[in-house]
């Protein structure tokens, strides 16, 4: 495949926070530490006081790998994390069914590529790219579905508890659906077959999700880390404890988030009195402060502030950080020098940085995810034949097509030359009349109007003439932003790795390992 690179303002599907970011507004410096380039990168990885302990993530990471006999790279990853000079690049998101949306899959490439530039430009030292399951996530609703081929594979069934641990033991349907698409070629078999595995032959979602990604992923070394684990929760137990006490994110976000919104920012999210859940089997609930107890949402259970002590020292793995507390969590038990998102979590993540120096945790380089869209050669060919560029796609289907009329009409649609003409003579009339009497220059300027806006309405009348002309060609317009732009949404935000991989192959995710630039500050087109 090859690759055309433009700018991200080009596909006006980013927000302005996104774009400033970007261009290196002055005005967002005091919401991150480094800027997201190798010298940023050199500094956070001098400047990194990790907190966490390596055995204990080592340890973790050996029992949550011993049944699924990783490759020699992602082993080799795993014990390098004891070293002191091993940092960590990673990237978080749910446990999408069959990996969800093609994001998830251009989220981890950009972590395993800026891995590897960072080996480079630091041969000393070494770098792991890391997949941070989201597994104590409850909100089923937003991963139970799959888009293929614009037809949605749904996973049923019900759960309130964490997503990770939820059994697989219903989950037979959808994987039969999944491969009712997939076909019977090469690519479609070996695909289906990894599915079959990861989904029919594990217990739980998180340990579906993590077989699928590895092997996907695992010969570019790629480690995969669930921290739903007692013994990482209990490195973060003082900041659990003094968090839910003294409400000191909700103080410190709130503060950041106005501070942004004066800025003219939007905000991605908002802090909570206590920013935690209590989690169990089947339960996943708000922790909420009222009348002197600390309560489980919808549920009797309660504690007082000693009895909330002691359950967080004897059982910190019941206590799950929500969305804004789940990256100082990260940073805590990861040597984590970068962490990788789409603009929403560039964006909340800068939400949270007053947080993380309250915390005294560092707080890592933010770089936005690689965006891509693959260009198939039929729709390129249709651009072309059009007298479209490639980069012209990202236009509203409208404005597509009353560039190709402009292009292709005979006749002249654009009535400016005219309109400026009249409004000359008008204001001739308008000067000729106030000389006559003045009350009449108020009749010249209504006439004007009239007469404009019956030249905007005949300039309307003549675009659509000549678009029922060129029916055929608009329909073509129409179907190529179709094919590119599923349900009028960014391919990457919808479709799933499954018509690439079956199309494509393994050369699919290789080509994106061989052209993303993480730190090149481009969107992606990919073209077969």
């Amino acid at each position: 495949m090859q690759a055309k690179y433009i700018s991200y303002q080009e596909t006006g599907s980013f927000s302005k926070l996104v774009l400033d970011y970007i261009n290196n507004e002055e005005a967002l410096k005091a919401f991150y530490s480094y800027r997201p380039d190798m010298d940023g990168l050199a500094e956070a990885i001098e400047k990194r006081n990790f907190l966490g302990d390596r055995n204990i993530l080592v340890s973790v990471l050996r029992n949550q790998y011993q049944h699924l006999q990783p490759n020699k790279s992602v082993t080799r990853n795993i014990e390098l994390l004891l070293d002191h000079n091993t940092f960590t690049v990673t990237t978080g998101h749910q446990l999408n069914l069959f990996t969800g949306p093609l994001y998830f899959i251009y989220k981890i490439v950009t972590a395993i590529n800026l891995a590897i530039e960072l080996k480079i430009a630091h041969p000393d030292k070494n770098f792991v790219p890391v997949y941070w399951m989201a597994t104590e996530d409850h909100d089923f609703e937003e991963i139970n579905h799959v888009s293929v081929d614009e037809k949605n594979i749904s996973w049923i069934q019900s759960t309130n508890g964490a997503t990770g641990r939820l059994s697989t033991k219903t989950v037979a349907a959808a994987v039969t659906a999944y491969k009712g698409y997939l076909g019977i070629s090469k690519n479609g078999k070996h695909i289906a077959k990894l599915v079959e595995k990861a989904y029919l032959e594990h217990d739980n979602l998180a340990d579906a999700t993590r077989y699928l990604v590895n092997n996907l992923f695992e010969k570019y070394g790629l480690v995969i880390v669930n921290a739903d684990e007692p013994s990482l929760k209990k490195l973060f137990t003082p900041i659990i404890e003094a968090d839910i006490i003294e409400h000191n994110s909700a103080k410190n976000i709130e503060q950041s988030s106005g501070e942004l919104e004066k800025l003219g920012y939007k905000t991605q999210v908002n802090g909570r009195d206590i920013n935690f859940f209590y989690l169990k089997e089947n339960l996943r609930e708000r922790l909420i402060f009222e009348n002197g107890k600390y309560t489980v949402n919808h549920t009797d259970i309660s504690f007082t502030e000693t009895e909330l002590k002691a359950e967080i020292q004897l059982h910190p793995e019941r206590f799950s950080p929500n969305v804004v507390m789940r990256p100082m969590y990260e940073e805590v038990i990861l040597p984590n020098i970068a962490y990788i998102g789409g603009g929403a979590e560039v964006s909340y993540w800068m939400q949270l940085k007053a947080n993380f120096d309250h915390y005294q945790v560092d707080f890592p380089v933010l770089l936005l995810r690689n965006s891509a869209l693959l260009i198939d050669k039929r729709s390129a060919q249709n651009l072309y034949s059009l007298g479209f560029c490639l980069e012209d796609i990202f236009l509203p289907v409208e404005e597509l097509k009353n560039l190709w009329i402009r292009k292709n009409s005979t006749a002249q649609l654009l009535l400016a030359d005219e309109t400026r003409a009249i409004n000359s003579i008008f204001d001739q009339i308008k000067l000729n009349a106030y000389k006559i009497d003045k009350t009449l220059s108020v009749s010249t300027d209504t006439a004007k109007q009239k007469t404009n806006h019956l030249l905007a309405n005949l300039e309307k009348k003549l675009f659509r003439a000549e678009k029922r002309k060129h029916e055929t060609a608009l329909i073509q317009i129409e179907n190529v932003k179709k094919r590119l732009f599923p349900n009028g949404t960014m391919q990457e935000r919808t479709m799933n790795i499954a018509p690439m991989y079956v199309n494509y192959g393994e050369d699919f995710l290789s080509t994106c390992i061989e052209k993303f630039e993480p730190l090149g500050g481009d969107f992606t087109l990919l073209l077969p």
